[in-house]
């Protein structure tokens, strides 16, 4: 499957403002069942990029301003080769077939950041899985649960809802759901992160479309023998091929696919509106 994928964010000022170094994370990450056809980036002609790895192995390009805009426009035009998947393709190794997962000692150390849980989130009883349950049977209801009773709503800017106001609220972004499942998984004791990226949505209804015209969010759990699994609350799915993860992280702004500062002596009003479509050729 070739998907041709076209990403634009813009943020508008009432004055010119200076701004800091801006980071976009809207690359593909390293896959080895993917292949970038065609990647074209574009930002102001008189900006620097800089393009780098962070701590996750997310692609970042760091942009540098010298001038003061009123205006920022950033764009992608990705043309990527997906080959299909079959997200319950795999074999789990002997210690992580039940909750919570035994995880060894090498993987332990690697995974500790990904085990840290908040501590105060109170979950309702069908995302607290008693000890001995079947992963992956178990993390797939936690999964449908969430869609299931939390209503989808769209919400492009901000950061996401808590965990208890998402509950409290019975609705939520794709933030919203990622982020609770993120502490569910972690409660349960199951290694987890947040992921983001593009999703193509083509053979979905329109009314059921989730991620049209918008970034994704969704998170990975690491499965012994799996490696990171994708699940996507907002759908109540597993990832597969649909699923394009541009970048990956502990916390919220780890994923943020752009993120800047920008100064002015006084406050200014300003407004980001933005565009995607993802396609198959």
């Amino acid at each position: 499957m070739i998907l041709a994928i076209n990403y634009a964010a813009t943020y508008s000022y009432a004055d010119p403002v200076s701004l800091s170094v801006h980071d976009v994370r809207v690359f593909p990450r390293p896959d080895g069942r993917l292949r970038l056809r065609q990647q074209v980036f574009s930002c102001p002609p008189a900006a620097g990029i800089r393009f780098r790895s962070d701590a996750f192995d997310n692609v970042v390009a760091n942009c540098f301003f010298l001038e003061s805009l009123a205006e920022l426009s950033l764009s992608l035009a990705l043309e990527v080769e997906v080959g299909e998947r079959n997200p319950f393709d795999f074999l789990l190794e002997q210690h992580s077939l039940s909750l919570p997962i035994r995880y060894q000692q090498a993987e332990q150390e690697i995974l500790r950041p990904f085990l840290l849980t908040a501590g105060d989130d109170h979950l309702p009883a069908a995302l607290t899985p008693a000890a001995g349950l079947p992963t992956v049977e178990t993390l797939v209801a936690m999964t449908q649960w969430i869609h299931a009773s939390i209503a989808y709503e769209r919400r492009d800017e901000g950061p996401p809802l808590c965990v208890t106001e998402t509950l409290a609220r019975r609705r939520g972004c794709c933030r919203d759901v990622a982020v609770l499942m993120l502490a569910a998984l972690r409660q349960a004791g199951v290694a987890a992160r947040l992921a983001a990226g593009f999703v193509w949505e083509g053979d979905t209804a329109l009314a059921d479309r989730r991620a049209e015209s918008a970034m994704h969010a969704w998170v990975e759990a690491y499965l012994p023998g799996a490696g990171w699994t994708g699940f996507d609350p907002t759908n109540g799915v597993l990832c597969d091929h649909h699923f394009l993860p541009v970048a990956v992280g502990l916390v919220p702004s780890d994923i943020q696919p752009v993120t800047g500062t920008y100064f002015h002596p006084q406050p200014v009003v300003s407004r980001l509106t933005s565009r995607m479509t993802v396609a198959v050729q």
